[in-house]
């Protein structure tokens, strides 16, 4: 039988299309919150106008409170954001969308939150939330984290409360960093991990990239062991996926090595490895850390990168990932992903 839903669909489609749009707008408040209309029908690529009547409606529904700061989601307003989710998820084929995704990159999950990442900056913090909830789900009992750096990474540790875990977690960086912007240093953000979840970290404090002469000697320093040998033991891997030519510029490559990396068209890049359309390695810089291999041999491997425009990326290091890999990323991606 048909469900209630699918029913709808055919019947009345337009009692949909409203619901759909007064969720979104539910859903923005609720991360933009204190938010005045302008900004709202911006990021909504509204007008005042048509938004005027859409806002009045949730007034007086008792679903959002409106001040001077701004608009604000009631107690009822956040409850009702939350039920509808998985009606949401049902409306709008999220859930076909995963299980797709799933089957095409033989991958152990993937996770679609609403949205693209490119069009709506609220978009990276569903990311971070559904990547919690992911970590909530897996970690039992005290564990360590390795983290890589990375601005959706950073979304992740803004999303970390001290009520997630049983236990304290010890959050270590996947590899070195220091060179990149500091906030999405991997040090950095693995010191906000542990501060939002009242846990512990410990740095590494090495480039992100070394020659070879600077990697034997750094490799003999026992403080740089200790933590190489606890990023070795963790049992759950965060890292994002980045687009090939942003993170060469962003590592300040060598024109060399820019103009090699473009010439044999890297599309992706993770942990200092960087990928084209086939997912083959076509460049690897000399990072201290994790290594692409040593994945297999982690228990839980969460891979967060969302926005349609980083599916070329996502893609191409799929065909490299271990199949124990957890997917985090968004509609904008997860609809171009299976364009092909």
């Amino acid at each position: 039988m048909d469900s209630l839903i699918d029913i709808q669909k055919r019947l009345l489609p337009d009692l949909l299309t409203v619901m759909q749009k007064r969720y979104q707008i539910l859903q923005y408040i609720g991360f933009m919150q204190p938010v005045g209309r302008r900004s709202l029908a911006v990021s909504l690529g509204s007008t005042e106008r048509v938004l005027r009547s859409e806002v009045d409606f949730l007034k007086n529904q008792n679903l959002i409170s409106v001040a001077s700061s701004g608009m604000n989601l009631t107690a009822e307003g956040k409850d009702l954001l939350e039920r509808l989710e998985s009606i949401m998820r049902d409306i709008t084929g999220i859930d076909i969308l995963e299980a797709r995704l799933k089957e095409v990159l033989g991958v152990r999950q993937v996770i679609v939150v609403a949205g693209n990442s490119d069009e709506s900056p609220w978009v990276k913090s569903e990311l971070g939330r559904a990547c919690a909830a992911s970590m909530k789900q897996r970690l039992k009992g005290k564990n360590t984290v390795a983290v890589t750096g990375g601005s959706t990474m950073a979304a992740v540790a803004e999303m970390l409360t001290p009520n997630l875990f049983d236990d304290e977690l010890l959050f270590v960086p996947a590899r070195g960093g220091i060179g990149e912007e500091v906030k999405n240093q991997a040090n950095t953000i693995c010191a906000m991990m542990a501060e939002h979840t009242a846990s512990r970290h410990k740095f590494l404090h090495v480039p992100d990239q070394v020659s070879k002469t600077m990697y034997e000697t750094i490799m003999k320093e026992p403080v740089i062991n200790e933590v190489l040998n606890l990023i070795q033991s963790a049992g759950m891997v965060l890292h994002g996926i980045g687009d090939a030519i942003t993170m060469a510029e962003r590592r300040k490559t060598t024109p060399e090595d820019l103009l090699k990396i473009q010439e044999r068209k890297a599309v992706g890049e993770a942990f200092g490895y960087y990928f084209d359309e086939a997912g083959e390695v076509v460049h690897k810089v000399q990072t201290i850390g994790l290594q692409l291999k040593d994945l297999a041999d982690i228990e839980h491997v969460i891979a967060v990168a969302g926005g349609s425009s980083k599916a070329k990326a996502i893609r191409a290091y799929m065909k490299q990932a271990p199949s124990s890999t957890i997917l985090i990323t968004d509609e904008g991606a997860a609809k171009q992903l299976l364009k092909g």
